[in-house]
């Protein structure tokens, strides 16, 4: 059986192994045949290091070419990938790997003194990759091994319900889960989105995203590789860098606070923008004011859409009709919807309760928790995505809230219970409670709210977070109280906390 997602990514470009598949902002290009080499190269390379067909292959290195050609050469040799966050602390990083128990950790070369003790202990094996750039040696031993490594590589068979990636996502309870991904449902769910948001060969995305996270590098790259489509490769989101190669492409996919921070710019106009096919937003909602803005600015109307590391995508506004701001659209083809109360009852049209899903595109369950596997899943298939939404009279999705109070800040998941945690070990901290506050730039900006038995300042509780929290987790802010207030069964009413600080950053 052919390598479902290597072999269904790729097919299309490799028709024509001329055509380009990326550009990178120093100037260099690869086509769809540098693509194919490259991944036998760094195949070969996982191959030497031991990696056989499942073993897991954990990857914490910047953004850069190599970094993708990483990716799609560990599920060619039939390795599972996991993407790590470029933020995670080593205390952080020393969880994942002793939890997934990789054959192989890659790092980037300047942390690789602080991470071989931590891949000593979870004993994988240490690499290193960094970004390379136009007219240097290689950066990193992948880099390194690869250059003499055959050009070719017979990629392993793997079935469709194999694993090909495994992405954490933080835990309610202070533990992080990983999502366990299989060939089809990363093939699946990019078929549908190239279909859906009408991508074609022709198409030349702007990518500004991180590869680390399900957006940028599934959602993002896997759709334009099956259309045989191209990219603009950037490291990072930067505005010089983006309006700079805006007008060579005709699509991007960003978070809402690419666009916040788009619009505070006078270059964005219906000159810079228009001749754009589509813009996207996801990983965090998109206020319905940024949407009319970005309309009023520049003629285009952004598609907002909705879906978790678990899910893939699951809903999309039209790309053919109208994109309604302040929802996420209808599901996908083959994706099944429904809203439900306490007890996982479907409710009429019109009324607030629980996002459940099911179809291709959803996961298989947690590694290594089968009861948590099974506490998310009803007994027909939909899986608890932890949302609660909405679906209007012409069928369109709002998100509504989130019943585990899970915190969106810059398109990345912050689960309270983690910050909490850390939080409570401070010393003089009672208890404490963290919540999402709206935030101007970030969606959100995660807030603790702290009771104290001594004189502490918002400095002496979010300095220790600095070494045990990647950035993104850390609260904005730190405010102190008497008490946190609870209902009469005991539970904090973070409602209350949301809207007695719902003004703290404007």
């Amino acid at each position: 059986m052919t390598n479902t997602l290597f072999h269904g990514l790729t097919k299309t470009g490799l028709q024509d192994p001329a055509r380009r598949f990326a550009t990178l902002t120093d100037g260099r290009t690869f086509t769809y045949g540098d693509l194919d080499t490259r991944t036998a190269q760094f195949a070969h390379v996982l191959v030497s290091l031991g990696v056989e067909p499942g073993d897991r292959v954990a990857v914490q290195a910047d953004k850069s070419i190599e970094a993708l050609f990483l990716y799609l050469a560990t599920v060619r040799a039939g390795g599972v990938f996991l993407p790590l966050n470029t933020g995670y602390t080593p205390s952080e990083i020393d969880y994942f790997l002793n939890d997934a128990s990789p054959r192989v950790f890659v790092s980037s070369p300047k942390a690789r003194d602080a991470m071989a003790p931590i891949a000593a202990r979870a004993g994988a094996r240490l690499e290193t990759l960094g970004v390379q750039r136009k007219g240097e040696a290689p950066a990193g031993t992948i880099a390194q091994m690869s250059e003499g490594a055959p050009a070719t590589f017979e990629t392993v068979s793997r079935s469709p319900g194999d694993l090909a990636a495994i992405l954490y996502t933080s835990g309610t309870t202070g533990r992080s889960k990983g999502a366990m991904l299989s060939h089809e449902n990363l093939l699946s769910n990019a078929d549908v989105l190239e279909e859906t948001w009408g991508f074609t060969k022709d198409d030349v995305l702007l990518h500004a995203l991180p590869i680390f996270h399900t957006h940028g590098l599934f959602v993002a790259t896997n759709t334009i590789l099956v259309a045989g489509g191209s990219l603009i490769f950037l490291e990072k989101f930067d505005l010089d860098t983006v309006f700079a190669h805006l007008g060579d492409a005709t699509t991007m996919m960003g978070v809402p606070t690419f666009y916040t921070r788009m619009l505070d710019d006078a270059r964005l106009s219906p000159e810079s923008a228009g001749h754009m096919r589509l813009f996207t937003s996801g990983s965090a909602p998109l206020l319905a004011e940024t949407h009319r803005a970005f309309e009023r600015r520049t003629g285009q109307r952004i598609l907002e859409r909705y879906g978790m590391t678990e899910t893939n995508m699951s809903t999309s506004n039209p790309y053919e009709g109208e994109r309604r701001a302040g929802t996420v659209g209808f599901p996908l083809k083959g994706t099944e919807l429904r809203i439900t109360d306490e007890r996982g009852e479907p409710l009429p049209q019109g009324e607030i309760g629980a996002i459940e899903v099911k179809g291709p595109n959803v996961f298989s369950g947690y590694w290594k928790m089968p009861e948590k596997t099974k506490s998310e899943f009803r007994s027909d298939g939909f899986f608890v995505t932890g949302d609660l939404g909405v679906i209007d009279a012409d069928g369109y999705l709002s998100i509504v809230g989130r019943d585990k109070d899970l915190v969106i800040s810059g398109g990345y998941n912050v689960y309270p219970k983690e910050i909490e945690l850390a939080i409570d070990a401070i010393e003089g901290v009672v208890e404490s409670a963290v919540i999402g506050v709206a935030h101007p730039d970030f969606g959100e900006g995660v807030v603790g709210v702290v009771v104290a038995d001594k004189a502490l300042s918002e400095e002496d509780v979010i300095a220790p977070l600095k070494t045990s929290l990647a950035k993104y987790k850390q609260p904005k802010r730190i405010v102190f109280v008497d008490e946190i207030p609870r209902n009469t069964m005991g539970k904090v009413q973070k409602n209350v906390l949301r809207e007695s600080y719902s003004g703290l950053f404007k």
